[in-house]
């Protein structure tokens, strides 16, 4: 059938309820809305919906109900719902509508007042993993959870010393006198390396600089000393060079002095079969230094920088 003038918007309409208290021998009540007569409202008492009109069970006009014979209070029950009201409002009730009743309906940005984020509860933390944001996909509303969308940054930055300077001469393993940094004033960064006998093990996967800054002494002249960073990826049965940096001394008087740095990009996919050591090689004896009380021109980094 045809509509004349502005189609009405029924899409969150809902009839209202008035619930009456009954009054021995009362026969007028007040009503909560004004209605032109009584078919504008259906009256139900003691759960049996009454005939409206003139000489029938009820009357009204304007706000008042005019019963055809008193009821009584404790026994009779009576409510009326609002018949005509349910075209006279859009607004929905609260925590009504969802995703099929936006998409169903013409709810635009215009339509939407800012306080519906002002008046919200303020997140005063950094979300949870599995707490979820809204993104425009190409055009599609999706939502998404902030674990995916969150910047990596530096989860773990760890440094690690040699506490005492020991002599080597040709290759050796720096498998002794191994610690976590602990000076006052130096810090560190999310989960430790572990390390048994100077070969290291990762606490998780991802990408890692590492950094190995080795200072080294002779008394005598050395034609080479060398920083080496070797991996593993079958849990230390084997391992290969991929990193390597060298440096020489030419002896004048006494202990000279040289430092030697090596890094690399370190991939561990897998923090049970990984793994880390790192050597030092020269061609004549030498000495490592070491301290316990700060980094004694050597020291040993592990730094996060993302997913693997």
């Amino acid at each position: 059938m045809a509509y004349i003038g502005n189609i009405q918007q029924e899409s969150f309409a809902s009839f209202e309820k008035q619930v009456f208290t009954i009054v021995n021998s009362q026969t007028a009540y007040t009503l909560s809305h004004s209605v032109v007569n009584e078919n504008d409202i259906r009256l139900v008492v003691n759960n049996v919906v009454q005939e409206p009109g003139s000489g029938k069970a009820y009357t009204a006009s304007g706000t008042t109900l005019t019963l055809s014979a008193a009821l009584v209070n404790g026994t009779d029950e009576m409510y009326c719902v609002f018949l005509g009201r349910a075209l006279q409002t859009v607004n929905p009730p609260n925590a009504s509508v969802g995703t099929a009743q936006l998409a169903s309906t013409s709810v635009t940005a215009a339509k939407l007042n800012n306080d519906i984020i002002s008046g919200s509860t303020e997140l005063a933390s950094e979300p949870a993993d599995t707490d979820e944001f809204l993104v425009s996909d190409a055009g599609t509303l999706k939502r998404i959870d902030y674990s995916l969308i969150k910047g990596g940054g530096i989860t773990i930055a760890d440094s690690w010393r040699i506490t005492a300077s020991f002599n080597f001469t040709t290759q050796q393993t720096i498998d002794v006198n191994w610690e976590r940094v602990d000076t006052a004033g130096m810090a560190t960064i999310g989960s430790a390396m572990t390390q048994s006998s100077g070969i290291f093990t990762f606490p998780t996967t991802g990408i890692y600089l590492v950094i190995a800054n080795i200072g080294f002494s002779s008394t005598t002249s050395t034609r080479y000393i060398e920083s080496q960073i070797q991996y593993s990826s079958d849990s230390g049965s084997s391992f290969n060079y991929i990193s390597r940096a060298h440096e020489s001394i030419n002896n004048v008087t006494g202990s000279t002095f040289a430092n030697c740095t090596v890094f690399s990009y370190v991939d561990v996919p897998n923090t049970s079969t990984t793994r880390l050591r790192f050597r030092v090689e020269a061609d004549g004896t030498s000495t490592m230094l070491g301290s316990t009380s700060y980094n004694e021109n050597q020291s040993f980094l592990f730094i996060r920088l993302g997913d693997t």
